[in-house]
């Protein structure tokens, strides 16, 4: 009998999308297993780009929502299901009760916020042994006692030519010319977010060049986008607030290139296949970079960064600040 593998999916975009390459993980070491995914709602256009996935199955717990009785009660119908294992990739203990609702046989996880009652495959994390979250991830698909070496591979989503057709049709975009994608937000806060003036520099050279140019990002990052948009000349196509994420997905995957944030549209623009520039400024490529051949990380590792703070503590931001426009333009020009 085949393996039917119930995966509880992380709640943020960007780590949804390193899950991928556990997936694939699971498919090469059980061949003809069955990957079905509980998720939030937010996340289930990036588990859909996944042929790996069978089922996508309603989170419909948000963020911070203990709602124990009703946990429990999902967690029994999803036991009802012929699950052979669980894997629990947040590191909650709300999402370990869950798992162990289901009653399902094996229940995978690493050790975390007492979790010990509820996972029976408790795996323990060596940070420094794995420091990227795609290889923490891509570990969990190998037997507890099994060493895994190598990386977890890069996220690859699929694009449905169908879907970006009508994407671009909606929109009244066109692939005449070379296509900027921007992503300026950045939902973990300012201390992420390079200068609006930084991507308006950006933006007008690539316009001089004759490419055009499209902002991304949710309807939070309205306000910075038209600022860029506004110090660029008004030369952009302002996207935020005006697709879904699996449009975003198939535009990203139009884009010849791509500036972002350290955001989950910067992992959903690399695992579209784009040409991407990363900006690190308070956080860190060493654990969540962006993953693939054409993937390039910017920042000026500052004495003071990576410091993780949502606000810089000090007050300046000189670590995005003082990464200029030109050291973009150049990293971009060189992956050409």
């Amino acid at each position: 009998m085949s393996e039917k593998i119930l995966i509880i999916a992380p709640s943020w975009i960007g780590d949804c999308i390193m899950s991928q390459p556990l997936l694939r993980r699971l498919h090469e070491l059980r061949g003809g297993c069955t990957i079905d995914v509980f998720a939030p709602a937010w996340s289930q256009a990036v588990f859909a780009r996944m042929p790996e996935v069978s089922e996508i199955i309603d989170n419909p717990f948000g963020h911070g929502a203990l709602r124990l009785r009703e946990r429990l009660r999902v967690g029994r119908g999803l036991g009802r299901c012929g699950y052979t294992q669980v894997i629990v990739l947040p590191g909650s203990l709300k999402s370990a009760l869950i798992a162990a609702a289901t009653g399902i046989r094996q229940r995978t996880g690493y050790v975390g916020e007492q979790r010990y009652f509820f996972l029976n495959d408790i795996r323990k994390l060596d940070k420094n042994v794995l420091p990227l979250m795609v290889d923490r991830y891509t570990a969990l698909a190998h037997d507890a006692g099994a060493a895994f070496h190598g990386s977890g591979d890069a996220p690859r989503l699929r694009i449905d030519a169908d879907s970006q057709a009508q994407a671009l049709t909606s929109l009244g975009l066109n692939r005449e010319k070379p296509v900027l994608a921007l992503c300026a937000g950045a939902e973990y806060g300012a201390a992420k977010r390079w200068p609006p003036r930084h991507f308006a520099a950006v933006a007008r050279h690539f316009s001089q060049k004759g490419w055009a140019v499209w902002l991304f990002g949710s309807a939070k990052d309205a306000p910075v986008s038209q600022q860029i948009n506004e110090l660029s000349g008004n030369i952009c196509a302002d996207l935020c607030g005006k697709t879904t994420l699996a449009q975003a997905a198939d535009l990203l995957a139009c884009a010849d290139a791509a500036v972002c944030n350290d955001s989950g549209l910067m992992h959903l623009a690399a695992a579209a296949g784009c040409r991407v520039v990363a900006v690190y400024g308070s956080s860190s490529p060493q654990h969540t970079p962006p993953l693939g051949e054409n993937a390039a990380v910017a920042g000026l590792n500052l004495p003071c960064s990576p410091c993780f703070k949502r606000e810089c503590p000090l007050g300046h931001l000189d670590c995005l600040e003082k990464l200029l426009p030109e050291h973009i333009i150049q990293l971009l020009e060189r992956q050409r």
